[in-house]
């Protein structure tokens, strides 16, 4: 019984330097992530100017890895194993060595929980290629000489300029299909020329055979008048 009582206390001495370790290891990236931050605004008045670019300099998908690690370590050192052990206190006192098992396999499953979470929020909004793309337009900005955009306070003036794009877009789609019409209607309208004429021809035929019945019609009639006169 004396060797039981002190196994507790030296699992909870490495309980205790547990979180102290931890603290010294997610200081770190936490460090790192405040370097990294004013990275961007610091170029300008460095000695390569602005336009050179810092490789060292992490990038959004990076800053957002660091986050979610730091956040991790943050809510494993919350839990810590001291404060579970706590909650499992007599079951801790005859099964240190199992208790230490369980809450290391719930931490482990804890964090690939989320991790999971994580990158299909990821994958699902796209957001390592919208990170790189910010920081591509983030690069690009860095040779402007004029102001940025801001936005005015009224929103008829700051739509304005992707209304105004979106209108052009749409009128030139009108254009486009007003253009198509115009088209066949000239098509349309040539064919129905067409059968006009041909019709005209039609009647101007049907009048002249008429005419050419109705002149041999009076050729025969007038020689059967002639055949008829001697008798």
């Amino acid at each position: 019984m004396g060797g039981g009582t002190r196994g507790p206390s030296s699992q909870w001495e490495a309980a205790a330097a547990t979180p102290a370790a931890n603290g010294r290891r997610r200081r770190e990236p936490l460090e790192w992530r405040e370097m990294a931050e004013p990275s961007e605004p610091s170029e300008g008045g460095g000695a390569g100017g602005a336009g050179d670019g810092d490789p060292r300099a992490p990038g959004r998908v990076q800053i957002f890895a660091t986050v979610v690690d730091t956040f991790l370590e943050k809510l494993v050192a919350a839990g810590s194993y001291q404060r579970f052990a706590s909650c499992y206190r007599s079951f801790y006192k005859l099964q240190p060595e199992v208790t230490r098992s369980i809450y290391e396999q719930f931490v482990s499953q804890l964090q690939a929980s989320i991790k999971e979470e994580i990158q299909e929020v990821k994958d699902e909004g796209n957001l390592e290629m919208l990170f790189n793309s910010l920081d591509k337009m983030v690069e690009e900005a860095k040779n402007r000489e004029e102001p940025a955009w801001r936005p005015s306070g009224i929103p008829e003036e700051d739509v304005r300029s992707t209304l105004v794009l979106y209108l052009l877009k749409h009128k030139s789609y009108l254009q486009k299909i007003l253009k198509e019409k115009v088209e066949e209607n000239r098509k349309v309208a040539e064919s129905v020329l067409a059968g006009r004429g041909r019709i005209a021809e039609l009647q101007q035929l049907i009048q002249a055979r008429k005419h050419a019945w109705q002149a041999i019609s009076k050729e025969q009639r007038e020689l059967i008048t002639t055949f008829r006169e001697p008798q």
